[in-house]
């Protein structure tokens, strides 16, 4: 059988927080950012290797407190996608390229236990994988010189999430076949590139991903109901 693995790219310099110091190691509840995100993926039984791919020269501030599946590798690249990739080399050293993976950000600490129990349920039995994502509910702007300059029509338009669960040897293949990482903003933009079309798993609106200052309170207040705190 398949078996299921994860890359959490954590090598970013999270420049728009405004104070210097990478958000995956900014403590939130005791813990940090980076430590909220990965315990939803320790807790579920059937991922098998958890992969944390950081900067080079990176350091964690303390240890991870997940359990033994859990794999620091200092290989992250000048972009999100090239970090994956190379995570996704890592794996592709030990693994099958017929196994799964789950790529999640290490800013999206509010994952929900469920949401990635129906991810792993749905996708695994794709053909081509899927993402967790959020139907659009809010009236869509497109802007023009600071100005409205159309309303788009919002039916059929989703909010893309993380986890995305594609097999290790298509995900890889779609990458290295990427000639500019940079325009890679997720998996399913590399897979789509191949000409599959992914699988859309209905997410919560909690599983945000934290990118401003002003998030961080909003994040606290999912973990408090998530009794995560």
């Amino acid at each position: 059988m398949p078996r299921i693995h994860a890359v959490i790219p954590a090598a970013g310099s999270s420049t728009r927080m405004g104070n210097g110091a990478p958000k995956q190691f900014t403590r939130i509840g005791g813990r940090t950012l980076l430590e909220r995100t990965l315990q939803p993926l320790c807790d579920e039984a059937r991922i098998a290797r958890i992969l944390v791919v950081l900067a080079p020269g990176a350091e964690l501030p303390a240890p991870l407190d997940c359990g033994a599946r859990i794999e620091i590798e200092p290989i992250g690249g000048g972009c999100r996608a090239e970090s994956v990739r190379n995570g996704l080399r890592r794996l592709a050293q030990s693994e099958s390229k017929h196994d799964f993976v789950l790529v999640h950000d290490a800013a999206r600490p509010c994952l929900g236990s469920d949401e990635l129990a129906r991810l792993i349920d749905l996708a695994g039995g794709d053909d081509v994988g899927g993402l967790l994502a959020q139907p659009v509910g809010d009236t869509i702007k497109r802007s023009g010189d600071g100005r409205v300059a159309q309303t788009v029509d919002r039916s059929g338009l989703w909010r893309a999430a993380t986890p995305q669960m594609f097999r290790l040897g298509i995900l890889a293949a779609a990458l290295e076949a990427c000639e500019d990482l940079t325009a890679v903003t997720d998996e399913s933009a590399a897979i789509e590139r191949l000409g599959l079309r992914p699988l859309l798993v209905a997410g919560e609106a909690t599983n945000f991903k934290v990118t401003t200052p002003a998030d961080w309170a909003l994040a606290e207040a999912i973990l408090r109901m998530q009794k995560r705190w």
